[in-house]
């Protein structure tokens, strides 16, 4: 008896360029629309925007001027769980939460990641930095349990 989807790894380089953000949120959702929930493939890809954008924003491309964006689906018991990983060449400063002012016009992308994920973090090697984001399967409410009282 199957559980769902089997596990799967996506690996795909964009441009270290406004354009990668688009093209790596077009193709997670291609791939995960009607695979995972509608409601975690709004949240794949409103995290994926961000964490390329910053790595384009914020970061040195990765050589060939590009960034890799990866993502695991693992089917559990519970649901799907996900993974994002975007590589970029680093930078000095690695990423950090700022506080934004209401006015502000930036500032706020990975308190959306931080809101959106379950965990996020950062890990660097001799290459670069890869920003990872997981979302941990939701438990499904029960519809036919009525509240005692």
């Amino acid at each position: 008896m199957s559980t769902g989807p089997a596990e799967r790894s996506w690996c795909v380089v964009v441009p270290h360029d406004p354009t990668g953000a688009r093209l790596a949120r077009h193709r997670l959702a291609d791939e995960l629309t009607g695979v995972v929930p509608p409601v975690l493939v709004a949240d794949l890809v409103a995290v994926l925007a961000e964490l390329v954008g910053n790595a384009v924003r914020h970061a040195d491309a990765l050589p060939g001027g590009v960034v890799r964006v990866a993502w695991r689906l693992r089917p559990t018991e519970q649901g799907p769980s996900v993974e994002l990983r975007v590589t970029d060449g680093g930078s000095g400063a690695g990423p950090c939460m700022r506080t934004a002012s209401p006015d502000a016009a930036d500032g706020r992308g990975l308190h959306i990641v931080a809101g959106l994920a379950s965990g996020w973090g950062v890990e660097r090697d001799g290459l670069g930095q890869s920003v990872w984001a997981r979302f941990d399967p939701v438990p499904t409410q029960r519809t036919d349990l009525v509240a005692a009282g």
